[in-house]
């Protein structure tokens, strides 16, 4: 079994290796795993009433919704297990031979696994029944997690009622697994240098974005920002634009950081005149307006987002809820395949100072020196890496 993959299996043992590293809690922090399962079954509960009350205007969204918190349950179940010294794919066995199963003998696509066993509930209950299930088997293992002997017997019943789960709201256990894989992963691994895109290597050097380049944001006598590169002003100067100034027109930096960081910018590519125009299809649908409206309204989320919080004064995070909102405003975009936690891994001399979807810091300096140059240098590494 060593030589299954991913893409034709999802053993549960290799899904509980791969998320173990992105646990952040302490071993012997029990409260904090047993109030985010909590949390989250909670969630699960949420999606199901919005389903209720907007029928057919959620169903879309349902599915998504519920996978995405599903996966979360499980990273929660598998960090509670580990705490508690079991492995969740031994407590998933000790399900699969009670009655109460439909057992089907299935073909499976390996060489090395070519005949499997598919399990599911014969009689599942209705979703809410199996919800309000749920949430009384994690009101149990609050109670008697602390003490693993107990744990155990509650842990399996909580499993159980979660296949149910599965099943009924019709979600593929495998997209689970992988989705939250890849999610937590993402968020909290550091991914491999050469794994990470570069856009433009393929295009010619009057096409990519500059591997080095020195960037003066300055305030004008007016009060507008500009920008000044290779002693030439590019773009128009910049406002607040809104009633209550706070420093906005200085966010050309975000522009100026994606490309150092996520080697990425469709606004910052039109100001260069560095569009892939070599490629119809990307310079429409990568370079054009739609694509730099996207790049536009993540800054401007981004900065509105961190108004509320100080601009993050004093935070070496932001919160996952963040990353997410800007995963679904560049979803079908090119920059969508960064990992949410890529800054970690690109260039920290690529950005002087260093600006990613997690840093707002030089908004917060340009906006109290009014002018300062940024650099970036990515000659002779790729784009992405650490230094």
């Amino acid at each position: 079994m060593r030589n299954l993959t991913w893409d034709q299996f999802v053993l549960l043992s290799d899904y509980e290796k791969a998320v173990a590293n992105t646990d952040r809690f302490r071993d012997c922090d029990m409260d904090p795993i047993l109030l985010g399962l909590f949390g989250e079954v909670g969630s699960i509960m949420s999606a199901a009433k919005k389903l209720q009350r907007g029928k057919d205007a959620y169903r879309s969204g349902y599915i998504h919704d519920v996978e995405e918190e599903l996966g979360d349950v499980i990273w929660y179940l598998a960090a509670l297990c580990r705490r508690c010294k079991l492995s969740l794919a031994d407590l998933v066995s000790a399900i699969l031979d009670e009655d109460g199963c439909d057992v089907f003998i299935v073909a499976g696509s390996d060489p090395h696994a070519p005949v499997a066993r598919a399990i599911g509930v014969a009689d599942p209950r209705p979703l809410h029944a199996i919800l309000l299930a749920l949430g009384d088997c994690t009101s149990r293992l609050l109670a008697t997690a602390h003490d693993p002997g107990r744990a155990r017997d509650n842990l399996v019943d909580f499993i159980r009622v979660y296949i149910e789960a599965l099943q009924i709201a019709g979600v593929s256990f495998s997209a689970v697994l992988k989705r939250n894989r890849a999610k937590t992963t993402g968020r909290f691994l550091d991914p491999d240098p050469e794994s990470l895109p570069d856009f433009d290597a393929s295009f010619p050097p009057e096409e990519q974005l500059p591997r080095t380049f020195e960037i003066e944001i300055f305030q004008r006598a007016n009060g507008k920002s500009s920008l000044r590169w290779k002693g030439v002003i590019i773009g128009d100067p910049l406002s607040d634009n809104i009633l209550i100034p706070d420093d906005y027109r200085f966010h050309d930096v975000f522009h100026l950081s994606y490309a150092a960081i996520l080697h990425w910018s469709p606004t910052f590519r039109s100001l260069i005149r560095h569009k892939r125009k070599s490629d119809p299809n990307i310079d429409e649908a990568e370079d054009g307006g739609r694509a730099i409206v996207v790049d536009e309204g993540v800054s401007a989320y981004v900065f509105s987002y961190a108004k509320e919080l100080n601009f993050f004064e004093g935070l070496d995070a932001v919160s996952f809820d963040l990353l997410k909102a800007i995963s679904n405003l560049v979803k079908g975009y090119e920059v969508a395949q960064c990992p949410s936690n890529c800054g970690k891994r690109r260039s920290c001399r690529a950005m002087r100072p260093f600006v990613g979807y997690d840093d707002i810091s030089p908004v917060t300096s340009l906006a109290a020196e009014r002018n300062g140059p940024l650099n970036s240098d990515l000659s002779g590494t790729h784009p992405h890496e650490i230094n």
